[in-house]
């Protein structure tokens, strides 16, 4: 394991929290003891529900869980924001080990993905769509909501970091914006995942095993080891963990061709199937069952230091592999128009998606006289490299343009028409950086007064090399370039990036560029009892100051290439060199009222926001009589979002019952929205600032004890997410006729067509937003015999009906020839089953799960971004048996 030079340079901490969970047990220290003072410690408010709680009835409590999701440690209960918290035990009970198995018991959270490490996380609806992986390192806006492995942002557009949860403390799902304490990443909500530390007392370790069977596909298996060992007991400890799971695959792709229609290239293809130069592609070379295995591998190392009474340490470096094979998406029809069988694809090249990151993370914890100290940061570095089959973008509109030569075929007019393989594909190389820093100060959390500030600096760097692989037409090698010029087929020279820099034979389009921004950021917050115990009021802010860039090259391939030797520099590239910055306030306040110490009813206000950024080129489109109606914008700014929620938070019958609830209304304005549309708006995705929305929603978690060992745990949303203005496309080209006005129109004279407004219109509804969700599960606990402990639990999720797309995108209902990968589908609800049982005696246990066990295949994600439709399945029917060992 790879550790960075950077953390020679600090030291690092964790001030530990006590945590009982939801079981009723109460789980030692994670490393140092908080810093005491020379008075005893006072418990905070956590311990001390903790403790009244350990003196009533274990059997009948439901525990309490302790979070940090206000930056400073407290019951669950008692922080007056919508949360979730899922806990080891209730990880390892749920068989949770990625997002995809932790969504299930999320409402109010969707999840767009093209596979493992590829997609984007929305809470309450916020979502105005997901294009896809193609160039979204390059492309996508910034998530609005953010991913945190204990204090380090994870943030990344459209490829949220597939954190694989071995050896977790705990999950904290925040809903709402958290801009003040978490940044512009947090817009929306947050996801925190909270690693295990190391323990300075007690030499502990366990190990899980598992094989499983996944229905039509291949078989599962998966292992983890985790160790914590006292070096200089209660003074120095390392605790590390490693593990493995190969996921089988599931999804076939089967033998096909890809045959040239007269309809390919909105008609224009006729000519060339008339004159038998169309070949006929196939894919047998790559064909193969069950062809899209996932596999996990990596580790974490952390070592905590207890410097003294007030001050301790911790250093911590993760390191994780995913080499996800083929493609996690299927073909409803396949490449020449055939109906093909469930969880079956046609690709035509090899498809892979390859992430590796390392993290290393560093804190400093202690005690300045009475106040809390802790420095903590991060450095992560992140390497993708993914290939995915593109094919299908040859029956598009400019698909012709790359593979095919002689009358209408765009690149070369002239000659005999000829058609080249239409085979294509896209491939991404991504290599970034993630830098954090954060210095909190704190008042004791038994001052009726009490404050929390600090600083905070960010350093986010990508580097994308993307190329598009689909122009077959020959290069101008030497022996080409001499029979083109002597009468033969054209040929056309490599495309290029800048001079000198050649691309890749077959490289028709790309980019090469880098973007990122730096962040330094200043927040507080005030807390006062007015009745101490009773009534709190908080309020906070965030002051944040922005440098965003972007630089770089996008090159294509055009017409002037035809018969020009390779390595001609011809300026068929775009120069980026973009810089702005953009600064401002996020704030929020809250009122606790504890009706009874196990009621509380809370009112937030709370304000977030995510950074703009830059689209590649700025070209004119939209063309009305052969002029421009638009130029596109080099960038676009943040879109900000506001939240009013009242909430309670209630236990009752002596602790058997937990009933959680929430109402919140939001408002995100100056919305940010991606286009692509070949035929009117240009070859390119870009982005702008567009409508607003309005989100009205509830939220409802319980938790019952039934009866001593049966338990009823579930939680449900119903959301309502509506656009409430209708912006339009202006014309901003001086001198156009239309200038300053709605752009309703476009083509040439012979051809007007009616251009839609493509934000939308007022009450229409966003992307990724059910109406309603809804989860269940029953768990039953018993003992037997001789120290035998045993369980059962059935659970069910239902996610509601959904579009990919926002409501004015064209819909793809009935489409076969697919011009734009905007087309909107409706995602049908669905709902799942999962079960298991176990046995436990002493340090050994064992259980035997299912999941999806009816069997639904269900689209998470329907997209047209191949120019073909897929739909991203859910993961068939899993059985499985687990063995583990702790002492």
């Amino acid at each position: 394991m790879k550790i960075n030079p950077i953390t020679c340079a600090v030291l690092a901490a964790l001030a530990v929290t006590r945590v009982s969970y939801a079981d009723g047990t109460a789980q030692p220290a994670a490393t140092a003891q908080p810093a005491s003072t020379s008075q005893p410690a006072q418990p905070d408010k956590a311990g001390d529900k903790s403790a009244n709680k350990a003196n009533s009835s274990q059997a009948s409590m439901l525990g309490v869980v302790t979070v940090t999701a206000q930056r400073t440690a407290e019951d669950m209960q008692d922080v007056p924001i919508t949360l979730q918290a899922f806990t080891a035990t209730t990880l390892q009970q749920q068989n949770i080990v990625s997002f995809n198995d932790l969504i299930k018991y999320l409402p109010n959270v969707t999840f767009a993905a093209n596979g493992p490490g590829q997609g984007n996380i929305y809470m309450r609806g916020l979502s105005t769509g997901f294009l896809g992986n193609q160039s979204s390192a390059s492309i996508a806006p910034f998530p609005n909501v953010a991913v945190y492995l204990d204090d380090q942002s994870m943030q990344f557009p459209a490829r949220n970091l597939d954190i694989y949860m071995a050896d977790m403390e705990r999950v904290e799902v925040l809903e709402g914006p958290q801009g003040t304490l978490f940044g512009g990443g947090a817009e929306a909500g947050a996801v925190r995942y909270i690693t295990n530390k190391p323990d300075l007392y007690k030499v502990s370790g366990n190990a899980e095993a598992g094989i499983g069977t996944t229905e039509g596909g291949s078989s599962n298996n998966s292992a983890h080891v985790v160790l914590n060992l006292p070096i200089i007991p209660g003074k120095l400890a390392v605790r590390g963990v490693i593990y493995n799971e190969r996921q089988g695959g599931y999804i076939d792709n089967v033998p096909s061709t890809f045959t040239r229609r007269p309809t390919d290239g909105g008609g224009a293809m006729a000519p060339y199937v008339a004159a038998g130069g169309t070949p006929v592609a196939n894919n047998y070379s790559v064909a193969q069952s069950s062809w899209n295995p996932v596999t996990y591998q990596g580790g974490r190392l952390s070592v905590a230091y207890q410097i003294n009474d007030n001050w301790n340490a911790l250093i911590s470096e993760s390191y994780q592999d995913l080499d996800a094979r083929g493609q996690s998406s299927i073909y409803p029809i396949g490449a020449d128009g055939q109906a093909l069988g469930t969880n079956q694809i046609n690709a035509f090249v090899p498809a892979w998606n390859k992430d590796r990151f390392s993290n290393t993370a560093w804190t400093l914890n202690g005690q300045v006289g009475d106040l809390s100290l802790v420095y903590t940061g991060g450095y992560t570095n992140r390497h993708i490299s993914e290939q995915q089959d593109y094919t299908n973008y040859s029956r598009s509109a400019g698909g012709m343009y790359y593979s095919c030569t002689g009358t209408s075929a765009g690149l070369s007019s002239a000659g005999k028409p000829i058609c080249y393989s239409p085979v294509g594909y896209w491939n991404d190389r991504v290599a970034s950086t993630h830098e954090t820093h954060e210095l909190r100060l704190s008042t004791p959390d038994d001052y009726r007064l009490r404050a929390i500030g600090g600083l905070y600096y960010e350093n986010f760097n990508i580097d994308d090399h993307m190329n598009f692989d689909y122009r077959t037409i020959p290069s101008c090698t030497p022996q080409n370039l001499t029979s083109a010029l002597a009468g033969g087929a054209p040929c056309v020279a490599n495309a290029m990036s800048s001079p000198g820099v050649m691309l890749p034979d077959g490289t028709a389009f790309g980019e090469v560029e880098r973007r990122g921004y730096k962040q330094e950021a200043a927040f507080g917050s005030l807390s006062y009892d007015i009745i101490p115990d009773v009534l709190t009021v908080t309020g906070g802010t965030r002051y944040y100051h922005y440098s965003e860039w972007q630089t770089g090259t996008e090159f294509w391939t055009a017409s002037n290439q035809v018969n020009v030797p390779n390595g001609t520099y011809l300026g068929n590239d775009a120069v980026m060199n973009y810089h702005t910055t953009y600064h401002g306030f996020k704030s929020r306040a809250n009122v606790e009222w504890h009706i009874t110490p196990d009621v509380m009813v809370y009112y937030t206000f709370s304000q977030g926001f995510r950074p703009g950024g830059f689209n590649r080129t700025t070209g004119a489109v939209a063309k009305l009589n052969g002029q421009a109606q638009y130029q596109k914008p080099i960038s676009y700014a943040p879109d900000t979002l506001t939240n009013n929620e009242i909430g309670f938070k209630t236990t009752f019958f002596n602790d058997r019952l937990l009933l959680n609830g929430s109402l919140y209304d939001m408002r995100w304005d100056n919305v940010q929205m991606q286009f692509f549309n070949p035929l009117v708006l240009g070859n390119t995705t870009f982005a702008v600032n567009g409508p607003n929305y309005k989100v009205d929603g509830m939220e409802l978690q319980w938790h019952a004890r039934l009866t001593d060992g049966l338990s009823l745990i579930g939680s449900g949303s119903l959301n309502h997410a509506k656009q409430t203005n209708s912006p339009c496309l202006v014309d901003n080209i001086p001198k156009s006729p239309n200038y300053n006005q709605c752009i309703i129109q476009t083509g040439a004279a012979a051809a007007v067509t009616s251009f839609a407004n493509p934000f939308g219109v007022i009450g229409s509804t966003p992307a990724f937003s059910p109406r309603s969700q809804v989860n269940m599960r029953l768990r039953y606990d018993w003992t037997f015999g001789d120290g035998y402990k045993a369980f059962w639990q059935f659970g069910a999720n239902y996610t509601g009906s959904m579009y990919n797309q926002p409501a004015t995108y064209p819909s793809g209902a009935g489409v076969t020839d697919i011009t734009t990968v905007e087309l909107r589908y409706l995602q049908a609800g669905y709902t799942t089953f999962d079960a298991s049982v176990g046995l436990a005696k002493d340090a050994w246990n064992v259980s035997l799960y299912g999941t999806n066990l009816g069997n639904s295949h269900a689209s998470v994600f329907t997209s047209s971004a191949e120019f073909i439709k897929s739909e991203v399945p859910i993961r068939p029917r899993v059985v499985g048996v687990k063995f583990g060992y702790k002492f």
